[in-house]
């Protein structure tokens, strides 16, 4: 799940201060009229989403400290949709994959979701990459309000497996085992799930990794290929 980069809004250039400028011919004058300030709404938006960007390049490094670890993220360079903006919260009682990698990441909603509140329509997420991976007991579910639509697969001798799966998140937790892993690496670098990140942002990757006990709070998923062997989809009173 990339940034875009920031765009001037209108208006926001300070003048040079030239002999040309209203400044200048203002204070030539004498006039004490005073400048028209800035709507202080838009200016708390645009630093909201701002400093949301900003956080971008941090978010993996807290979640090493913590040992915890992020079930998979998204392909190529960020998810190819918007996102609802519902969150979903997935499961399993155990993740094996072979090729992870992971790093911070922007996800956008469509112009005018209702589910934008006051976040400019941006949810900031930690992306993660798997190029191979199977799963325990995999349970996905999504708060409609009131009830719940809830996905079970793998429960069975067969596990759920997936290829080039990826998935943003928010939260996450679980106890995480890492093979030959490197942490630090510029997020553009990555190679082992073959997913790249945005330039000059923090990322780690490993050859392999295992969840014991996975939940993450997702807003989005991708997979090349995803095998759910006994899928069951059902309302439900309760989520995952």
């Amino acid at each position: 799940m990339a940034s875009s980069p920031d765009v001037p809004s209108v208006g926001n250039t300070p003048e040079n201060p030239g002999n040309n400028s209203p400044s200048a011919a203002s204070a030539a004058s004498g006039s004490s009229e005073a400048p028209l300030a800035a709507e202080p709404a838009a200016d708390e938006r645009r630093g909201r989403v701002r400093a949301r960007r900003a956080a971008v390049m941090a978010v993996p490094a807290t979640l090493v400290a913590a040992g915890l670890a992020v079930l998979t993220a998204q392909g190529a360079l960020g998810v190819q949709f918007a996102i609802s903006g519902m969150p979903f919260a997935v499961t399993a009682t155990d993740l094996n994959g072979t090729g992870f990698e992971q790093f911070g990441a922007l996800d956008n909603m469509a112009d005018g979701s209702p589910n934008a509140g006051d976040t400019g329509g941006q949810e900031l997420v930690v992306t993660s990459a798997i190029k191979k991976a199977t799963l325990d007991h995999l349970c996905q579910s999504v708060d409609l309000g009131g009830t719940n639509l809830m996905i079970t697969a793998g429960g069975g001798a067969d596990k759920v497996q997936a290829s080039a799966l990826t998935t943003d998140s928010t939260e996450l937790s679980g106890n995480a085992e890492f093979n030959n892993i490197e942490i630090g690496n510029d997020a553009s670098t990555l190679t082992k799930a073959g997913v790249k990140g945005p330039i000059g942002v923090f990322s780690q990757q490993a050859d392999t990794v295992h969840i014991a006990n996975l939940r993450q709070t997702n807003y989005a998923t991708t997979a090349g290929v995803f095998k759910l062997p006994g899928l069951k989809l059902r309302f439900s009173d309760s989520g995952c």
